[in-house]
């Protein structure tokens, strides 16, 4: 890999610059499993991550490394490529967690379309989302019965949002609800979300559920957003594909949530 300019003109090593390439590819990575990759010990890696940090090429946390923009979207387009192995394991984890014959909300979002998909062999099923793109993997399949919340389109996720939504969501009571979220709130660990409108439905879903799984990757765990989704307590179980940060896993065992790490 060809060196990485800097306006600091940094120098970095072949391990530096393949740290920040994992870091910008995947978001927040362990110390641990940097110190695996790299065949070098957690203290090696951390005086990598320290200077990597003050160059301004990716931000140090406790216990591992992340981007330096923690809050910027990316385009839908490009969160459907992102990571897809990732996103495969998140989605079998969370499928092996919901019985065959029972009610699922889904939310929306590429992890959670892979929910769905991952939903395809399950069988007297009743799914309940405010997902086009998950009511159109599921819908006309041998998955069970499948109802759309109707509402505003929002987005290019086809999200369904407003009154219509919430009150289908009001009018029902699910086993599971499935949401995303896009990062979490750096000092609380409050899950959070980009859109007051998409929030309220994720609330509705929660609220009318009698357990709610999140489904998030470890490049969550190094970003905020602007809207509160909701606190741990009212999560059931985190899915996610690394242990989460110090910080936030004390949080997330002081609410009682528990964290299911997708195999590799």
């Amino acid at each position: 890999m060809p060196p990485i300019a800097t306006d600091a003109d940094t120098d970095l090593s072949p391990r530096q610059q393949e740290i920040v390439a994992r870091v910008r590819a995947q978001g927040f990575i362990p110390l641990e499993t940097l110190a695996r990759a790299f065949d070098v010990s957690t203290q090696t890696v951390r005086r990598d991550i320290i200077r990597l940090d003050e160059a301004g090429l990716i931000k140090r946390f406790h216990g591992g490394a992340g981007p330096v923009e923690t809050t910027t979207r990316l385009a839908y387009s490009q969160k459907r490529t992102t990571a897809p192995d990732g996103k495969k394991r998140l989605a079998a984890a969370c499928a092996a967690l919901i019985p065959h014959g029972s009610s699922v909300c889904l939310d929306v979002g590429t992890t959670v379309e892979a929910v769905a998909r991952a939903l395809l062999e399950h069988r007297r099923m009743h799914v309940i989302t405010t997902s086009i793109g998950a009511a159109a993997i599921l819908g006309g399949t041998e998955v069970g019965d499948v109802v759309v919340t109707g509402g505003l389109i929002r987005g290019v996720d086809g999200s369904l949002v407003g009154e219509a939504a919430l009150a289908t969501l009001k009018g029902l009571r699910m086993d599971t609800a499935v949401i995303a979220c896009s990062g979490f709130d750096d000092l609380d660990g409050a899950v959070m979300d980009f859109d007051v409108l998409k929030v309220a439905t994720k609330k509705a879903m929660i609220a009318q559920s009698r357990r709610t799984i999140l489904v998030a990757d470890a490049s969550k765990f190094t970003r905020s957003a602007l809207v509160r989704v909701t606190d741990f307590e009212a999560v059931s179980i985190l899915v996610t594909d690394a242990p989460p940060p110090p910080a936030l896993a004390a949080r997330i065992a002081e609410a009682g949530c528990r964290v299911v790490v997708a195999d590799e």
